[in-house]
């Protein structure tokens, strides 16, 4: 009974897998062909990579639960264990490079400011990199994100209180400190006797595809809502950690049954 009970249910769990696998590896081939702009192609290898080894790892776990073959059970708990370390890993390791930082609340302001100084050494790394942040730049770029910001059309009373996004606040207008002078949301005077110390105010360009792109703020904008996005994603993992213990003790059981039903069988075949 038991062993009917746990084979019938790594059957239908990775049966699931195996349907959910298609769509994913359709997608990401699609998205490959598809792909015109930096931020697409960064995701179409990582999307077809997950199709592919949820379609293997789920059809090892299936063809070992129905055929009864021991070997590919073994690969598929291996997989399965290696998985959920990976995975609790990864929730240390988010939870640990999310822990500092925190935007500014600015005077008078209803947004935050944000400065890389503030995020783990390791974050301010993976942006600081020429390569990454290209194609960070142009998923910003093209996910229109200070486009939507001037569309508002706000005074400059309105836009002072708005609640802005950690991203919409560190690059699609200069930081505050710069001191420069309202005309639109993503357009600013700068006053010839303005001075800061701040790098990111000779970097701010009213030109609509510059803005500020590629100031520090911008930076940390990123990494604010990565921050937040990452928390969330860890708080999955944990769920989904249990789900996969859950799953991985189910297989165990089918795998030992079915060692055992081969045993049973060998011997009965000797001494009938």
């Amino acid at each position: 009974m038991a062993f009917r009970v746990s084979n019938n249910l790594v059957r239908i769990l990775n049966f699931l897998t195996f349907i959910l696998s298609i769509p994913i590896l359709a997608g990401g081939i699609w998205l490959s062909h598809r792909a015109n702009t930096d931020c697409e192609k960064f995701l179409d290898k990582p999307v077809i990579a997950l199709g592919v080894f949820l379609l293997i790892v789920s059809l090892a776990g299936l063809i070992g639960a129905c055929c009864g073959v021991s070997w590919l059970l073994w690969i598929y708990l291996f997989v399965m264990f290696l998985l959920i370390v990976l995975l609790f890993c990864f929730t240390v390791f988010a939870f640990v490079v999310t822990n500092k930082g925190a935007g500014e609340v600015a005077s008078g302001r209803g947004y935050k400011e944000y400065r890389l100084g503030d995020y783990s050494n390791w974050l301010q790394k993976r942006v600081n990199n020429d390569k990454n942040w290209r194609k960070i730049k142009s998923c910003l770029q093209d996910g229109k994100v200070c486009k939507s910001l001037q569309e508002a059309n706000a005074t400059f009373t309105d836009f002072y209180k708005s609640n802005l996004s950690p991203i919409q606040s560190g690059c699609c207008k200069p930081p505050s400190a710069c001191n420069f002078t309202y005309q639109s949301e993503t357009m600013w005077n700068n006053p010839s006797n303005a001075g800061s110390s701040d790098s990111d105010c000779s970097v701010w360009n009213n030109d609509q595809t510059r803005l500020c792109y590629d100031c520090q703020s911008c930076k940390a904008g990123v990494l604010a809502n990565l921050k937040k996005d990452w928390k969330k994603v860890a708080i999955v993992n944990i769920i989904f950690l249990i789900f996969l213990v859950i799953v991985y003790s189910v297989g165990c059981c089918a795998f030992r049954n079915n060692r055992t039903d081969y045993s049973y069988s060998g011997w009965k075949g000797r001494y009938p």
